[in-house]
């Protein structure tokens, strides 16, 4: 379903007016509000360890209950995406990051509740900051260094992530 066709009435006025006014945009023809849908910001984590290990999680709710993900989630308002991403694996993990780097973005389709949400996502490598042990909690179900090279796509849940493995394993083979 397109994310716009959930929305029904105008979130100004409550008219039923709220009309299609172009593909990422409802026009209410009572009050004249125009509402685009836009674009959510997430972020992800590539935790390194060493050149040839990353941090995986599994995921302990849907979309994708069970599959592969990398830590993250999406950014608050009047955050930045580095302090998302901060703040995510300190809420997923327990644990602090430190050098973090942008690395890329994928667009992504990201279910929830019925909703197509349309995300960004931002894809940052870093490292584990100190010894202090990680303990899965919030969404993630268990969290666990892998080599990169035994990362399957199909084990990872989220389209943006497959794309993401198959970005890491190929920039990993061009370091060797």
């Amino acid at each position: 379903m397109h994310p716009l066709n959930i929305f029904k009435h105008c979130p100004v006025c409550g008219s039923e007016n709220f009309i299609e006014n172009d593909s990422r945009s409802k026009k209410c023809k009572d009050c004249s509000f125009v509402y685009y849908q836009n674009t959510a910001a997430s972020v992800a984590a590539i935790i390194r360890r060493g050149k040839d290990e990353i941090l995986v999680t599994r995921r302990a709710i849907n979309p994708q209950k069970g599959k592969l993900d990398l830590p993250g989630g999406f950014v608050e308002f009047d955050e930045t995406a580095e302090e998302a991403l901060a703040r995510e694996i300190k809420e997923e993990l327990n644990i602090e990051i430190k050098n973090i780097k942008y690395e890329f973005t994928i667009p992504n389709n990201y279910s929830f509740s019925d909703m197509n949400i349309r995300t960004l996502d931002m894809f940052f490598s870093c490292e584990q900051d100190g010894e202090s042990r990680i303990k899965a909690q919030d969404d993630v179900k268990d969290a666990k260094y892998m080599k990169i090279n035994e990362l399957k796509e199909d084990d990872f849940g989220l389209d943006s992530m497959k794309i993401a493995i198959r970005i890491i394993k190929n920039g990993a083979e061009m370091q060797k």
